[in-house]
């Protein structure tokens, strides 16, 4: 069976997204930090055979800083999808950080090639 789940939005404290290639409802659990979260809905869609709708609560309780995987699988199964969460000032301020290193980098290899073929050209 090939299943898929691909996400529509998140929108409201929800995951959204449509799930395709089932032969019957599936049976979906979410998983973060090895532990199942409630609240998983899945919902056929009347016009689509084989299409379901689920939506996936995020709990405002495990929400904190830094970055949070939430995985959606079948109950004891495959991982279908995930979607990540990151929260804080820290982790954007670290990406800052470190792009400005990267561009840094970049400036003194750029000067360190166009004098290396100065040097070599002559």
């Amino acid at each position: 069976m090939d299943v898929k789940l691909i996400k529509t939005r998140i929108r409201a404290g929800h995951w959204e997204g449509i799930l395709t290639g089932a032969v019957a409802q599936p049976d979906l659990e979410v998983v973060l930090l090895e532990q199942v979260l409630a609240g998983v809905t899945v919902t056929g869609l009347p016009d689509r055979p084989g299409e379901y709708a689920v939506r996936v609560p995020v709990p405002a309780e495990v929400l904190s800083e830094g970055v949070q995987t939430f995985l959606i699988r079948l109950k004891g199964g495959e991982t279908l999808a995930h979607f990540t969460i990151i929260t804080g000032v820290a982790m954007e301020d670290d990406l800052r950080a470190e792009v400005d290193l990267l561009r840094a980098e970049l400036d003194m290899l750029k000067r360190a090639f166009r004098r290396h073929c100065v040097e070599t050209a002559g």
